[in-house]
């Protein structure tokens, strides 16, 4: 059988269709990414670009805000909780650490409502759920049983807010939230020795419970769960403090109050 001659042309076109079909993927994987990502709010430059709001003192990210809400809410529940170890205390070390918890939260609470009036941000004038619930117990918890849940709780709430102190102070581009987050690393490291101290925190315990609720840091600012002031309208803290009591030393004095 005679062999049928080849087609003329056919090798040529066919080279030029795979040609042709390589460059149209290649160039649709170029626009996809565009096309993708254009104009898509959901996208984690998008959010952190809109949560984060310029200042006179630098750029106020989402973190940053809801760090100031926490140095607030730190307050508003451990200074009462320090005032029933002072009462309630069995030991002297105990005592002591509700006095260190009295002193550095109301160094803490003029530092953060002044910072919060500069920024014109709210804070809120009560502890949140979880906080009330801390502060139950220990109000039902007599003698030893007492200084154990004071020493616990505590030490585990100030292990939570220590990783968020550190990571504010890493990331952040105010210069008011940063001076913030030096004068409460100071705080709630010294807040965080005196209860280790007192000989009732369980370190196995504690490591169990940090990492069951180890979670990432918001990038946006909670949902209120409290009442909140305008700032300059925020209801100071006003405890008895002990004048022999030296705080811990701050990174920065706290300036004159301009609350009312």
């Amino acid at each position: 059988m005679r062999p049928r001659p080849p087609v003329k042309g056919r090798g040529i076109f066919s080279g030029t269709g795979v040609i042709i079909v390589g460059l149209t993927a290649t160039l649709a994987a170029l626009i996809f990414p565009v096309w993708s990502y254009a104009d898509r709010s959901g996208t984690t430059a998008n959010v952190l670009s809109d949560q984060t709001v310029a200042t006179q003192y630098g750029p106020l990210s989402a973190l940053d805000k809801d760090f100031v809400t926490r140095v607030r809410l730190a307050g508003l529940w451990e200074l009462p909780a320090g005032q029933q170890a002072e009462e309630k205390g069995t030991t002297a070390a105990v005592r002591t650490a509700g006095q260190h918890l009295i002193d550095g939260h109301t160094f803490l609470d003029e530092r953060v409502r002044d910072v919060a009036a500069r920024l014109g941000l709210p804070l809120p004038n009560q502890p949140n759920a979880q906080q009330q619930q801390w502060l139950a117990t220990l109000n039902a918890a007599q003698g030893v049983d007492f200084d154990r849940k004071f020493a616990n709780i505590l030490r585990l709430a100030h292990g939570k807010v220590f990783t968020v102190v550190a990571q504010v102070r890493a990331t952040t581009q105010n210069s008011l939230v940063r001076a913030l987050a030096d004068d409460a690393n100071t705080t709630v490291l010294d807040h965080i020795k005196v209860l280790e101290a007192t000989g009732y925190v369980d370190f196995a315990a504690l490591a169990r419970d940090m990492a069951a609720s180890s979670t990432p840091a918001p990038t946006t600012s909670p949902a209120a769960s409290a009442p909140f002031a305008d700032p300059g309208q925020v209801v100071p803290l006003n405890p008895s403090v002990s004048p022999t009591y030296s705080l811990p030393p701050p990174a920065s004095s706290p300036p004159p109050s301009t609350q009312p």
